[in-house]
């Protein structure tokens, strides 16, 4: 009996700090001329960091998906896969039939779903922005019908969404016609990033996998600039289980760019680069995650290891003194810097300057730091002491 007290304990103190970065919020609308019912996640951090901005996530079917879509998004944070985001869900329980509908004759959204799109549009993306500290990122989140629903924003004529997930999507039978009158070519003309997600699920009836998997190739044929196509297919017996799935996997697409470098994206994006080229590709990244994410990261340690042997074994090293500096500039309390550098004029045979350098990197580093040892043999092979 203790036990099993302990343990609903627990539960409920977990429950009770998920709970707490979570505002309900009653939202007047003119355009509804009736209140919405919201729930907004706001990261832990929001009120220690008064600079920070933060991408803002809007998800449709709060009943189904918000707070499947927040622990999600809290787990990538934590591992450094995403930025924090502030996420508002708005219900739909009772509403949802108006919300969503749209002509089954033509595949236009009625007067109420209309009324709905405008509501998010200008009411609900208003009050996010003028409340809270947003960055320019929107993703807009919709599983079954209300994922038909954003697939209508791509028809903006000025772009503000950057990322569109459809979870499980039930499209109209026009949705082909729809698409193309979006005039989908204008995002290649933004200077920004857009991502465009799907997923087929093998438990989906024949008709409705045809659907979903049209509309993918449809997509990935156009092959726009900037702006991404995300074809996913689920192997599960299980609708419910395919939009649990469907989650981290468009997450996992969106924030790529925020992640530190995989293995994937140097072989395709880096590996071929000039020196020049890798160091200009890592602080375009960082200055990309910067402006879309509203996060300052730096750049990761790791990062600067990614390109590491790129620096040092192309063009015999020129830019290594190059890349010392960015690192100093960055982390001047890291021997990194100085190692570099010092490995450039090593490279040059100016071993004077190199062992100074070896010198100053080492004089940073803490004796029982596991490395200083394998770094002090700089200065030993130069004949220093």
């Amino acid at each position: 009996m203790i036990k099993k007290s302990l343990s609903l304990i627990f539960l409920l103190f977990c429950f009770s700090g998920f709970s707490q970065n979570i505002i309900t919020k009653q939202l007047e609308s003119d355009i509804l001329e009736t209140t919405r019912n919201l729930r907004i996640y706001i990261p832990a951090t929001y009120e220690q960091d008064s600079i920070k901005n933060y991408p803002l996530t809007i998800v449709f079917d709060e009943e189904y998906l918000f707070d499947t879509y927040v622990g999600n998004a809290k787990l990538f944070a934590k591992k450094d896969k995403a930025p924090q985001q502030i996420i508002v869900g708005i219900s739909m329980d009772e509403t949802r039939s108006q919300d969503i509908s749209f002509d089954r004759n033509s595949g236009r959204l009625s007067t109420t779903a209309n009324y709905f799109y405008e509501f998010v549009r200008d009411e609900v993306i208003f009050y996010m922005e003028s409340t809270y500290r947003t960055s320019p990122f929107i993703s807009i989140v919709g599983q079954g019908y209300s994922a038909n629903l954003v697939t209508h924003y791509l028809k903006e004529n000025t772009a503000f969404i950057n990322a569109f997930v459809c979870i499980n999507p039930s499209f109209s039978d026009f949705i082909g016609q729809e698409l193309q009158r979006y005039n989908l070519p204008k995002y290649q003309k933004e200077d920004n990033t857009f991502y465009f997600y799907t997923n087929n699920a093998t438990s989906f009836s024949s008709q409705k996998q045809v659907k979903i998997d049209q509309v993918q190739k449809g997509l990935s044929g156009l092959e726009i600039k900037n702006f991404n196509v995300v074809n996913d297919v689920i192997e599960t017996p299980s609708a419910v289980s395919a939009m649990g799935e469907a989650i981290p996997r468009a997450l996992t697409k969106i924030f790529e760019v925020y992640s530190a470098i995989s293995k994937e994206e140097y072989e395709k994006n880096i590996k071929e680069l000039s020196p020049e080229d890798a160091i200009y590709y890592l602080e375009n990244k960082y200055l990309e995650i910067e402006f879309l994410f509203g996060t300052n990261l730096g750049i990761r340690e790791k990062d600067i290891y990614a390109i590491e042997n790129i620096i040092i074994e192309k063009e015999n090293g020129d830019k290594l003194r190059d890349f010392g500096k960015m690192i100093l500039k960055l982390f001047p309390s890291s021997p990194l810097g100085e190692y570099y550098i010092g490995r450039y004029y090593e490279t040059g045979k100016m071993f004077k300057k190199a062992l100074k350098y070896y010198k100053i990197g080492y004089g940073k580093m803490d004796p029982a730091d596991p490395n200083s040892d394998a770094y002090y043999e700089n200065i030993l092979r130069l004949g220093g002491q």
